[in-house]
């Protein structure tokens, strides 16, 4: 999609087929909001819940930060090949994948995130169904509306409601944080908190990475939108390693105090039952279109359908599997941990060591149809994390990464590209 122009400029484009020009680049805090509005997520509050319960509060801020610290140079080195090429995650997999390899990361992410939108949808539906008594699955279609028309608009409207959501969800989480420690005798009586189950490292890790795992695999984008490098680095490294952490902290403490790992629970058990439907409702959308963005452009790449007519797809079949995934949350997640990190590694590596932090310009480059060495190096993160005990988003990346490495090496080697 090239875009429409008035005068010679762009005035319409989703950029789902094309590289993102610099005049239609951000600065820091167009893109500061856009992403850390991403990754204030309530899920990630949910996640952060589960592990506050299973863990020692130390061994809970000790997990969080190396967790989100993984994240954050995981998603910080996709946002630099994102901003120098202005090309989404779904284009630049193309060069690894070759051009109808990259339709299996493509299927992948946007089936993933059509998970979490639904996934987001129940988690505000259901507090609101609770406080008024309107029926679950009228709430279910009326949010779907109104997320997907504004994903529909692309992501001048998913920076718009960030600048509203992020300072909400900020307040809001701040305040639930204090009356929880105040609710349970200040600091000392949080840090002396010990689980009456515990959760392994490992298993902790895993869920502090899977958590946004599908959402940090996608971070070109949104991260090809600044205007260099240096902001689309530095903002997504804010979002996913200090917002994430934030995120689950805030569910960390609501739960130890009160025993729900549900955010929503948590604050209806303070009194903060408007404030928080008001807040966390920003939050999901922002994140839930965020989600339906992403999708289109994945699914784009696929049918060759414009990313806008997906998103209305898209959004009406995570509005009616929205019941479904968040009954079956936890095996999502165990999804997400296993297929999808070593898309992310295979293009890092790519782009980083095998072409030595060099692509052609995208109109100019020609791809294979398919490049079995990326494919094959992705079913081996896949065994790895299947397979090798440890933690398995990381044990994804790493298998991927050194056998695609490996894989290239063999193949130039022979003077022949696969």
């Amino acid at each position: 999609m090239e875009g429409k122009y008035v005068a010679g400029k762009i005035v319409e484009s989703d950029f789902e087929w094309q590289a993102v020009p610099q005049e239609r680049r951000r600065g820091f805090w167009q893109m500061f909001v856009l992403m850390v509005g991403f990754t204030f997520f309530s899920a990630s509050m949910l996640a952060g819940g589960t592990l506050g319960q299973g863990l020692s509060f130390s061994r809970f801020i000790i997990t969080v930060l190396v967790g989100n610290f993984i994240l954050g140079v995981y998603t910080g080195a996709l946002a630099y090949i994102a901003a120098k090429t202005g090309l989404s995650t779904h284009l630049l997999t193309r060069f690894a994948f070759g051009e109808k390899g990259s339709y299996l990361p493509s299927l992948l992410l946007s089936v993933t995130q059509i998970g979490w939108f639904g996934v987001g949808l129940m988690m505000l539906a259901v507090p609101v169904q609770k406080v008024t008594g309107v029926d679950l699955w009228l709430l279910l279609l009326l949010g779907g509306v109104l997320m997907t028309a504004t994903a529909y608009l692309g992501v001048k409207a998913l920076t718009m409601l960030s600048f509203i959501a992020v300072p909400a969800i900020a307040v809001l989480g701040t305040i639930s944080s204090s009356i929880a420690v105040n609710d349970m005798g200040g600091p000392a009586q949080l840090f002396a908190y010990q689980p009456t189950e515990g959760i392994g490292i490992a298993a902790a890790l895993s869920v502090c990475i899977g958590s946004f795992i599908s959402g940090g695999t996608l971070t070109p984008d949104f991260a090809r939108y600044g205007s260099n490098k240096k902001v689309a680095v530095s903002t997504t490294v804010i979002a996913f390693f200090l917002g994430n952490s934030l995120m689950f902290l805030f569910g960390a403490v609501g739960a130890i105090s009160t025993g729900f790992a549900e955010i929503s629970e948590v604050m209806f058990t303070q009194g903060l039952i408007w404030p928080a439907i008001f807040a966390l409702g920003l939050n999901i959308w922002t994140t839930n279109d965020s989600a339906l963005y992403a999708s289109g452009l994945g699914l784009s790449n696929v049918t060759k359908f414009s990313k806008k007519k997906l998103v209305l797809v898209n959004g009406l079949v995570g509005t009616l599997l929205a019941y479904w995934l968040y009954t079956n949350f936890v095996s999502w997640l165990d999804f997400l941990n296993l297929t999808l990190p070593p898309i992310g590694a295979i293009v890092l590596v790519d782009y980083f060591i095998i072409k030595k932090g060099t692509y052609a310009p995208f109109k100019q480059a020609s791809f294979k149809a398919v490049r079995a060495n990326a494919l094959i190096a992705w079913l081996i993160g896949l065994a790895g994390a299947l397979f090798v005990p440890g933690i398995q988003p990381l044990n994804a990346l790493i298998f991927a990464a050194l056998s695609y490495i490996c894989l290239e090496k063999i193949v130039n080697r022979k003077g022949e590209q696969l």
